[in-house]
């Protein structure tokens, strides 16, 4: 116990000298430039990052859980784009981690990954799905003793500097559009052409077009275990456990900006309480709310997946609470960034100065976009008609 302990010690005193001196040094350029964050990654993979929830028993770290969560936030609060970046990667690598079988080709990549620290993107998004998680277009085709497939993918993070993609298909061409699995293949077996340019609003650094994909690989690259369990037990909570970890990260530092422009405005006038202090006060509860439903939700993951058959995961009362989690948080950081710039004033709007919020405001933005609330709210929806327990 006292290993693992100073194991994850270790690691978030890592992470936090990395996300002050390297990725929030670069965290404008990056920006400004919709640069892909390779100083933090490079960083990352010095510190063995990439390959840190990899259990010790498969040659990795083994940090816990929430040690991964706790880094996405530090990085967060410096960086938004190197947070995804991070964020994203430890999606896979839990996914893999978690579902990967006993001497499978999965676990032997695990074993491999702390050597390589390789960097794996998704592919689950898919142009004619509607942005239906649970739902492919392209699938596993049989090409002689080989495997393949096609798939239009609207965004895929990062993946032009991605050694790896999951990707999630239909599990043969006669198949459900909803009977899917995800199979792992690696940078020279699969080929990305463009489908467009990368210029958004925020979350620049994300590098995130579409891509046509294509990739021929073996068959024991699949992951045999069906994806309507891969995601209800691993790749939708612990998204959107990461993700809003990123999120209060961003939301922090936009109120740390906020007070520290308000003590600016103490110091001038020594004696007197500033205007700004009373909104400063609001804003700390807004912050305090949102750390709450994010700490919460992640103790409540913690406890389901501590369960043998990890069964409470799929019950619909766990699914809303995930689900709600990513509406509120996503929802809920926008509105700490935009109080923040009230507060801050031109300080705040400007892009240079020490105050400035704006690169805040335009990550947190994306969040919502993030499997679109409005259909995490449909699906809600349809549970709350049916679930017994919310």
């Amino acid at each position: 116990m006292i290993v693992e302990v100073d194991r994850d010690a270790a690691f978030r005193a890592a992470i936090r000298t990395l996300a002050t001196d390297i990725a929030g040094i670069h965290a404008d350029s990056v920006d400004r430039e919709a640069r892909f964050p390779i100083e933090s990654v490079d960083g990352l993979r010095a510190i063995g990052g990439l390959s840190a929830f990899v259990p010790t028993e498969l040659g990795g770290d083994g940090v816990a859980f929430a040690t991964i969560a706790d880094a996405a936030f530090e990085l967060g609060r410096r960086c938004a784009a190197s947070a995804m970046v991070f964020a994203m990667h430890q999606i896979q690598v839990a996914t893999l981690v978690r579902h990967a079988q006993p001497g499978s080709s999965f676990e032997q990549y695990l074993r491999d990954l702390p050597r390589t620290q390789r960097l794996i993107a998704s592919v689950t998004s898919e142009i004619g799905t509607g942005g239906d998680l649970g739902r492919s277009i392209a699938a596993v085709t049989e090409v002689g003793p080989r495997r393949s497939f096609e798939k239009q993918a609207p965004t895929v993070s990062y993946g032009a500097h991605a050694d790896d993609f999951l990707t999630t298909l239909r599990r043969s061409p006669d198949a459900e559009p909803g009977d899917q699995v995800v199979a792992l293949t690696s940078r020279d077996q699969t080929s990305l052409e463009p489908l467009g340019s990368w210029d958004p609003l925020g979350m620049r650094g994300t590098c995130s077009p579409g891509f046509k994909v294509r990739a021929a690989f073996d068959p024991d690259q699949v992951l045999p275990t069906p994806f309507s369990t891969v995601a209800a037990e691993s790749m939708v909570p612990i998204s959107h456990l990461l993700w809003s970890h990123v999120w209060l990260g961003i939301a922090t530092d936009a109120f740390d900006r906020a007070r520290a422009f308000v003590r600016g405005q103490a110091r001038q006038r020594p004696g007197e309480v500033p205007p700004t202090a009373a909104r400063l006060s609001h804003l700390m509860s807004s912050l305090a709310l949102l750390r709450a439903e994010v700490h919460s939700e992640l103790a409540s993951f913690l406890a389901a997946s501590a369960t043998p058959d990890r069964e409470q995961l799929s019950t619909m009362a766990q699914i809303l609470r995930n689900n709600n989690l990513k509406i509120a948080a996503s929802e809920q950081t926008p509105r700490i960034c935009l109080d923040a710039l009230e507060i801050c004033g031109i300080a705040g709007y400007r892009n240079d100065s020490p105050f400035s919020v704006g690169r805040h405001l335009r990550d947190a933005l994306s969040g919502p976009l993030m499997v679109a609330n409005e259909r995490i709210h449909q699906t809600n929806a349809s549970l709350l008609l049916v679930a017994k327990d919310v």
